[in-house]
């Protein structure tokens, strides 16, 4: 079975002491390739340098986080622009709008999730939306871009089966993750009642583990946890789960 993490903070400070042996775990599951989110320029190099010491495996986006756009937003669309001219990224993200913790700066989110799209249409290449507590009002921005050409994914996505209609209806896929294994999250309704050919696989480690490792820290390796409960909720093996979504992170990312 081969698997397409395609969203993974494993770079982050959690994984300090043990991300190689991380790593490894994730290999022996079946994982074979790592999409890495940026967040700001705090952690690009740590997330470039796991790329570099990992290049078959981890695979890097770039972006700013929209819970990172703050009073110097400026700079660091400036920075993130920079690495894009650069070299070549799988995606431009992570990006988009989070109303969840602090509306302070909504105007300056709106503002980079804007540009940043702009810049996957200038590369031609995906993103990757951040869309929590703000569904609805991604939806709307992703749609005023929309021209034919714009692709991606909202990340974990937890809208509603009308919010995923309109999702799958601008071409977008729907990341799925730990989230969907949650009792009371009504994500696997959903899921139930999509097509496979719109879901790819994430975890978001070191976050939203999935039972049975719920409130612990997320890893790659946990991603089969993700594919049984889907496999279950489908009624298909496991292993289709697995060759359609790897099939679809690939056409996505060109990886």
């Amino acid at each position: 079975m081969m698997l397409i993490d395609t969203h993974s903070h494993i770079y982050a400070l959690e994984f300090e002491t043990d991300q190689l042996a991380m790593l490894e775990r994730a290999e022996k599951e079946g994982v074979s390739k790592i999409l890495m989110p940026a967040i700001d320029s705090i952690t690009h190099e740590a997330m470039l340098r796991l790329e570099k010491e990992k290049p078959s495996l981890c695979l890097s986006m770039m972006g700013v986080h929209p819970c990172y756009v703050k009073e110097n937003y400026r700079e660091e669309l400036k920075i993130a622009r920079g690495y894009l001219e650069k070299r070549p990224f799988k995606a431009v993200g992570e990006i988009g709008l989070d109303f969840y913790w602090d509306r302070t700066f909504t105007e300056q989110q709106y503002t980079a999730f804007h540009e940043q799209i702009e810049w996957a249409l200038h590369f031609d290449i995906p993103i990757v939306i951040h869309s929590r507590n703000s569904t609805n009002e991604c939806i709307k921005v992703v749609t005023e871009h929309q021209k034919g050409n714009l692709k991606g994914v909202f990340h974990c996505f937890s809208g509603d089966a009308e919010q995923a209609g309109q999702v799958i209806d601008l071409g977008f896929y729907l990341g799925i993750g730990g989230v969907v294994t949650f009792k009371k999250s009504g994500l696997d309704a959903i899921v139930a009642s999509l097509d496979m050919e719109h879901i790819v696989l994430e975890t978001d480690a070191p976050y939203l583990a999935p039972v049975p490792f719920r409130g612990k820290r997320n890893e790659p390796s946990y991603l089969k946890y993700v594919v049984e409960k889907i496999a279950e909720m489908k009624n298909i093996e496991a292993e289709e789960v697995a060759k359609i979504t790897t099939s679809n992170a690939e056409k996505l990312f060109g990886c």
